[in-house]
Formats: structure tokens, C-alpha cells, sequence
């Protein structure tokens, strides 16, 4: 398969997924009393924003009745996963936020564990992916950072959120070959989560950082970064002074869906009033705020369709990922 292809399957798989509306919400008392959420990451990264914006339009929007959280950094997401497995009778009240890198780190190894071995409970949302820079840099562009970049490879290093071979890393290698560069000759360099990627920017350790879009708007609402590029087939109404790659002339989209999973053996009830609360979400003014807010595109997979859109992403990104030399 072509990495063109590839790249197209990934984005055209969780487009194809989009839910844009559903009945109105009736909400008349909690469906879920209470949602533990398990953040396999650290604060300010895109687990964390979308765990806790989900948590926000559920209690506000009366499906749930109180939400709590939890960060658990650690081996690249594999230490909540294998806490999750490993106390799954106690942990019946917990939804684990995830999203594409469950399939890229399972694949290349870096826990033993994949989405098979957990309850899917939902795809809940996409983000588009971005490349942002420091407020201060003089790299205004993506024309910019590529010229940078050619005139010293090493020293024009991309940071992300993520390990090497991971999600952010991912996104940086696709934008560099779509723009006629060598990806794997990219200095990436990964941190834990987008809090610390972030901080690195700003330092000056990393030229740019490739990030999720809805954590770039974050960032360039309070003014620390310039948002250089982003992954949409057309400008996103949330932050429009966004660029699109396609606009700058990099033929490359993406979007990275997160969702949530439970403890394997949860009880069908439970599972059942988890699915029921999501869907139920996204016709809530409380949801379409959070949504509006992050620049997210509505993707819902539940139950069975869920798993299938996994297995057809794991595939596509196999394959993307054999083509770049990552696997």
C-alpha cells in the first residue's frame, strides 16, 4: 500500500465514523451515578483535555452524576493500560481515555498489551493533528520550518508528547515526507506528555511541536505558541487563523480519534449505561461546547463497531508505518 493511501485510509476511517447528530437528550435523572476517568498521561496532553472536557459535558449536561480523575504517566500509556488489566475487578468504575497511539505502541512493541485485552466501550471524538512554534520564533511558517530544517537537519529538532514511533512523532514524519523530505531522518524528540513537549518548546530545546490541534488552540489563545500547520482538509472554525498543510502546499490530513475503554470483564449492565451516557452526550449543548471549544469532529464507535474500526486502523497504520521505516 502507498504511503499516500495509507494516510488517506487513516483519516478516511474515522471520517467515515462521524456521528453529526442524534435524537435530542432526555435527561431526567443520571444514567451513570459516577465515571472514574484514567488518564495514561500527564496533565495539559490531549488524554488529559479530552477525559476531562468528556467528564465536564457529562456532569454538567446531568448523565452522569459526578466525575473524578486520574493521571497515571508512564511507559508511553502501557502503565495505566496494565493497572486497568491487572485490578480489573476493583477498577469497574473506570473509563481509560485512549486514542490512536493504543494501536501504534501495540504494534511496535511497546507494551505487550492491546486494545483486544480491555472493554471497548467507545470512540468518542477526533483531532485534527498540528505543528506549532514558540510565540517568540522566527518561523512563521511551514515554508519556514522546512527551510530551517534544510539548512541544518540536526539542530531544527520537532518535539511531541509522545515515544518515538508514536502518535506526534507519527504526524511530524508524515508532514516531512509529504513536503519531499526524508522522514526518518527527522530529529525527533519525545517527552512525557504535552505539558513537558510543551515547556521544551519554550526553552528552545525543540524548533516545533507537533501536537494535537485542540491543545495548540490552548496554547495559542494564551499566547504562547503560533500555530503553523494543521491537518485539516480545510481551515477549522475554532482557531480559522490556523493554516491548513494542504493551503501551504503538503498534500497530508489526519485526524487522531480518542475514546474510552473499561477493565476487561466489566459487567454488561455497566457496560451497556457507559455506551448509553456517551451517545446520549452528544446532543447536549454541554457536549457541543466542550466540542466547539477543542475544535474536535464528533466520531462515535460503540460495541461492535468500535472493534471494527480498530482492526481497520491497525492495518492502515501498519502499513503507513512499515513505509516510514518504523516498523
Amino acid at each position: 500500500m502507498s504511503f499516500i493511501r495509507a494516510r488517506r485510509l487513516v483519516a478516511a476511517a474515522a471520517m467515515a465514523a462521524a456521528t453529526f447528530s442524534l435524537p435530542a437528550a432526555s435527561i431526567a435523572e443520571p444514567v451513570v451515578e459516577s465515571i472514574h476517568f484514567l488518564i495514561p498521561g500527564g496533565a495539559g496532553g490531549g488524554w488529559d483535555g479530552t477525559a476531562r472536557g468528556t467528564g465536564e459535558a457529562l456532569t454538567k449536561s446531568g448523565l452522569v452524576g459526578n466525575a473524578s480523575y486520574e493521571n497515571m504517566s508512564g511507559g508511553g500509556g502501557g502503565k495505566a493500560i496494565g493497572y486497568l488489566i491487572e485490578n480489573a475487578a476493583s477498577q469497574h468504575g473506570t473509563l481509560m481515555v485512549n486514542s490512536t497511539p493504543i494501536v501504534i505502541r501495540s504494534l511496535t512493541g511497546v507494551f505487550p498489551h492491546n486494545f483486544r485485552d480491555l472493554t471497548l466501550v467507545s470512540g468518542t471524538i477526533g483531532d485534527y493533528a498540528a505543528i506549532v512554534v514558540g510565540k517568540d520564533s522566527p518561523i512563521n511558517s511551514m515554508s519556514d520550518l522546512l527551510a530551517a530544517y534544510k539548512a541544518d537537519k540536526r539542530g531544527t529538532a520537532i518535539g511531541g508528547g509522545s515515544v518515538p514511533g508514536g502518535m506526534d512523532h507519527l504526524v511530524a514524519a508524515m508532514v516531512m515526507e509529504a513536503a519531499g523530505e526524508d522522514a526518518t531522518a527527522v530529529k525527533y524528540i519525545p517527552y512525557d506528555a504535552g505539558g513537558k513537549a510543551m515547556a521544551a518548546l519554550l526553552s528552545g530545546e525543540i524548533s516545533a511541536l507537533s501536537t494535537g490541534f485542540s491543545e495548540a488552540i490552548d496554547l495559542a489563545n494564551a499566547g504562547e505558541v503560533k500555530i503553523i500547520g494543521v491537518t485539516a482538509d480545510e481551515r477549522v472554525a475554532a482557531y480559522k487563523d490556523a493554516p491548513t498543510m494542504k493551503e501551504q502546499g503538503i498534500d497530508t490530513t489526519f485526524v487522531n480519534w480518542r475514546g474510552f475503554f473499561a477493565a476487561p470483564g466489566l459487567p454488561e449492565a455497566q457496560l451497556t449505561a457507559y455506551q448509553e451516557a456517551i451517545a446520549k452526550m452528544y446532543a447536549t449543548p454541554e457536549w457541543e461546547e466542550v466540542r466547539a471549544r477543542n475544535g474536535w469532529v464528533n466520531i462515535h464507535n460503540s460495541g461492535e463497531d468500535f472493534q471494527a474500526f480498530l482492526e481497520g486502523q491497525e492495518k492502515a497504520i501498519g502499513d503507513l508505518m512499515k513505509k516510514l521505516g518504523f516498523l
